[in-house]
């Protein structure tokens, strides 16, 4: 191996040194501790320390790296305690997670360092929205985000590196191709002979670094960081390297060829380095003693501390609390003066002021800026705001969520247009498993609203006219915000973009056009799970949401001798069970309304919830009309067939005859 190290002066060498030796020393420790019991799983970096460290010490402490599995050396290199990293390990409350997850699987903003979760690719886009709030911000920074070969075949790989060649962010997209990914070699993983080279389908920069030479590494990086800070855009590096153990120590090498495991010992980074510095007289034998005598009192120490640390204490309220940031709702009044507008027009209105009041505040999505959005949402918005933070954005759900949690991370609010809620699908991991696990995880929340038009009765078909809130009310850790009427989805979306938790804001395409109401013209915001009364009566209640409350309506206005409690939840989660207990406990007969299709649906978690809480007040079976479980039709009549306006018509007097 060969080293240049002209301009790096020996203190740099020896601390480039002694920040692989550490990462070397603890994971030597930790197989030890594998062996024992005393850890439960462990990704070995070992072979790959040089990418590592030479990266990190190649930046600033106040930018961002996201890290893998194996990147061991930038957790050490950034200087956090020993024995906060060996308490993560063992999931002590010392660690970073309070015991809810392991391994490198946390982020912590003191040390500006954002783990990564297991489905490798969010933290690609995590990466462009950092870099996007530091390019607003008017900071000089670079982001480095860390990726295997393996992740290379990732959509959000393909998504990441797009958006950022196309905002020209100055993001260093780090892969370390160590050969395998578990056990399968490159050859079975891409076609191209450097993964660098995918860098020209992106009109992106990319360099083949040698991960092993810390010297290359490290004024290689050094020097482009210092190049895109003053002229932002993004750099794809290829650092060749070798992973010398299994993918964990479970998997073991048995399908790596022994030749190609001595060939690749031969070239190990600290060994070599370590030769260098010897010969260039910057180590001696008694400095390398000394420093590794160092080192392991330094390790055995904070292990000490570690393992005398008491096990995480089992709190279930705490627990739940953990699940969302803690919101101080300020509840602002609306004035006096109102115009009498569409749902389409409110939540047009609700946006700008919002935009208007928060400065730190990104609008992205598909067609959003010049064109106004499909529906026309954020017509006029670029005139007053800019391009900067009206953002159209390329075809890329699942990129745009994350870059969306990246600008979280960095201090900003964004909301995400999702051109249509069937889309969401494809945004769908980094929602369930990003936005909305961060906070438990590791305190980290995601100031992030998601708008999702919806719905069906438009003749849309299958793709268009999803009403797919159950998807999201499943997963613990989103707020799910579903209005009726234009004065709540004002109100509404002016404190879902207060909260600082990730909400999805279902918004009925039907509706956008077709209802009107008396809105006030200024900033005003409205609670999270209060359900509105629209109706009273002793005879049944009747729960529902979005254009079911107008459904509902209608069949009021038919049968005017029913007396009925009409319950709009407005927000599906948190959900106001409160006021169905005290109807159904007055009324004593419950029918639930939703658009969706019936299985899994909210209808079936408040059905569930009534039974077990109401059960002695009922009169009656809960009945719970939906759509039919079919995908949604195109033909009017299908269409019709479908959706469950005229059923529930049947459903509710068949229950008040009951």
């Amino acid at each position: 191996m060969q080293y240049q190290s002209t301009g790096v002066n020996k203190v740099t060498l020896f601390k480039l040194y002694e920040q692989m030796l550490k990462p070397r020393m603890i994971e030597e420790k930790m197989l030890i501790l594998l062996r024992q019991g005393k850890i439960s799983k462990w990704f070995s970096g070992i072979g790959q320390e040089a990418i590592s460290v030479g990266v990190t010490h190649a930046m600033l402490p106040q930018e961002y790296i996201l890290p893998m599995h194996r990147n061991l050396g930038v957790f050490t290199s950034r200087d956090i305690p020993l024995h906060r990293l060996f308490s993560q390990w063992q999931g002590k409350k010392g660690g970073f997670t309070n015991g809810r997850d392991r391994s490198f699987h946390f982020g912590t903003q003191e040390f500006n360092i954002v783990g990564m979760i297991s489905h490798l690719g969010p933290q690609l886009g995590v990466a462009d929205g950092i870099a996007l709030a530091n390019l607003l911000k008017n900071q000089q920074h670079v982001t480095a985000v860390f990726t295997g070969e393996g992740g290379t075949s990732e959509g959000d790989f393909h998504e990441a590196l797009n958006v950022a060649a196309v905002w020209n962010l100055p993001v260093l997209f780090c892969i370390e191709n160590n050969g395998y990914g578990l056990s399968t070699p490159t050859v079975e993983q891409y076609r191209c002979e450097n993964l660098a080279d995918k860098g020209k389908g992106y009109g992106m920069e990319s360099h083949i670094i040698d991960g092993n030479n810390i010297i290359e590494v490290y004024t290689k990086v050094r020097d482009l960081c210092n190049k895109i800070r003053q002229k932002p855009a993004p750099v794809l590096l290829e650092f060749k390297t070798f992973r010398m153990r299994g993918h964990e120590e479970a998997s073991g090498t048995k399908y790596v060829p022994d030749e190609l495991m001595e060939s690749w010992a031969e070239k190990d980074p600290i060994t070599n380095y370590e030769k260098f510095l010897l010969r260039e007289e910057v180590l001696t034998e008694a400095i390398i003693s000394d420093l590794r005598l160092k080192i392991e009192a330094e390790i055995n120490d904070n292990l000490k501390l570690a393992f005398d640390e008491q096990q995480v204490d089992v709190d279930e309220s705490k627990e739940l609390n953990d699940v969302y940031k803690s919101f101080d709702y300020k509840d602002i009044k609306e004035n006096e003066n109102r115009v009498n507008i569409r749902l389409v027009d409110a939540i047009s209105e609700g946006l700008k002021q919002s935009m208007q009041r928060h400065a730190n505040l990104v609008i992205m999505g598909q067609d959003v800026a010049d064109y106004g959005g499909v529906f026309k949402i954020t017509n006029g918005f670029v005139d007053e705001f800019g391009k900067e933070r009206v953002r159209n954005t390329p075809i890329c759900e699942s990129a745009i969520v994350a870059a969306s949690m990246g600008l979280s991370i960095n201090g900003m609010k964004a909301v995400m247009e999702m051109q249509f809620a069937d889309f969401a699908s494809s945004g769908f991991n980094p929602i369930v498993n990003y936005l909305a696990k961060s906070h438990y995880r590791w305190s980290e929340n995601a100031d992030v609203v998601i708008r999702m038009p919806c719905g069906g009765d438009v003749g849309a078909g299958p793709f268009h006219s999803q009403t797919n809130e159950a998807w999201f009310t499943k997963t613990p850790g989103l707020k799910v915000v579903y209005p009726a009427f234009p004065y709540d989805a004002k109100g509404l979306l002016a404190t879902a973009i207060n909260d600082p938790n990730p909400v999805l804001f279902f918004e009925h395409k039907g509706l956008y056009r077709s209802v009107y109401q008396e809105v006030p013209t200024d900033y005003y915001t409205l609670p999270f799970g209060e359900a509105c009364l629209l109706k009273t009566g002793e005879d049944i209640t009747i729960v529902t949401y979005g254009a079911g409350v107008h459904w509902a309506l209608e069949t009021l206005g038919k049968h005017t001798d029913i007396n009925a409690d009409l319950i709009d939840l407005r927000t599906l989660a948190p959900l106001d069970v409160a006021s169905i207990y005290e109807s159904v406990r007055k009324t004593g007969k419950l029918i639930i309304l939703q658009e969706d299709s019936l299985f899994g649906g909210v209808a079936s978690d408040i059905s569930a919830l009534v039974m077990e809480n109401c059960f002695e007040n009922l009169d009656g079976p809960i009945r719970r009309v939906a759509s039919l479980e079919t995908p949604i039709p195109f033909a009017k009549n299908l269409e019709n067939n479908y959706l469950p306006k005229n059923r529930f018509e049947i459903e509710l007097l068949n229950l008040l005859a009951y």
